[in-house]
């Protein structure tokens, strides 16, 4: 079985596609999703469902959603086994599936190996991170619910996708696609019109392009909002590329090569 929750929740056998239907349901085994093989407490499962509306069944409702979620994984699959999937584990239930058949685990599981190997190995790090992100095909957790387990865990993996994306420039930038990824950054930034390493990323661009007054105009905005909104100044990387870039530092203009 392979579950999807990098968009709208997706679950599938053998590629055959298993309807969750209701709301709660998809809220149920995205939480256990999120920590497959690892045992989530019925309270957990409960404060996700109804947090503060916890109505006086919610236990004996928190059953029957179980109940259904099997009942529709043996039903759709025609296999009796598939029952066993959702496991009573102690004072709570858990997913007994891999993490490799949940896409969000393969993708943090990508992230980190980027990560890792990006400065040494940028053209295999833009083929994995590439990939990696075409594997998302939606907001996180898309419709699952408002819970907290749930919220938080999008925010998490949203960040984990900045991060790729991040990572994915660099490497770029490693090889000298300055140019492509200007109006990328460009995007990014008016999204995330705090994020240094973005404002930074594309300093280094629009500087290797021969656009120092851009550069040094991208810079100028964001500590003029980071001054505004936050009370800060911009960090020690950000004024470092700063100085190399008002002294045309050589190290700025270094490509792998």
């Amino acid at each position: 079985m392979q579950i999807g929750l990098l968009g709208p929740l997706a679950v599938t056998d053998q590629s055959v596609p298993i309807a969750i239907p209701g709301e709660k349901l998809r809220a149920v085994i995205a939480t256990l999703a999120l920590t497959p093989g690892v045992t989530v407490s019925s309270f957990d499962l409960l404060d996700e469902l109804w947090g503060e509306r916890l109505p006086r069944s919610a236990a004996n409702s928190l059953q029957g959603h179980i109940a259904r979620l099997r009942r529709t994984l043996v039903q759709h699959s025609g296999k009796e086994e598939m029952r066993q999937v959702i496991r009573t584990s102690g004072p709570g239930y858990l997913l007994a599936v891999p993490p490799e058949s949940i896409d969000a685990s393969r993708f943090v599981a990508d992230v980190e190996r980027a990560g890792r190997m990006s400065a040494r190995e940028p053209e295999k790090t833009i083929v994995l991170l590439t990939e990696a992100l075409a594997t998302w095909r939606g907001p996180a957790l898309l419709d699952t619910g408002h819970g907290m387990i749930c919220r938080t865990a999008a925010a998490r993996l949203e960040e984990t996708r900045l991060l790729a994306r991040e990572l994915l420039i660099d490497a770029k930038l490693a090889l000298g696609g300055h140019y492509e990824v200007v109006s990328e950054l460009e995007q990014l930034l008016s999204r995330h019109p705090l994020r240094e390493r973005l404002c930074e990323q594309l300093m280094i661009a629009l500087y290797r392009s021969g656009r120092q007054a851009d550069a040094l105009g991208t810079y100028h905005r964001l500590r003029q909002r980071l001054s505004a909104e936050l009370g800060l100044e911009p960090g020690p990387g950000l004024q470092g590329t700063l100085a190399e870039i008002l002294r045309h530092g050589a190290d700025l203009l270094h490509e792998a090569s």
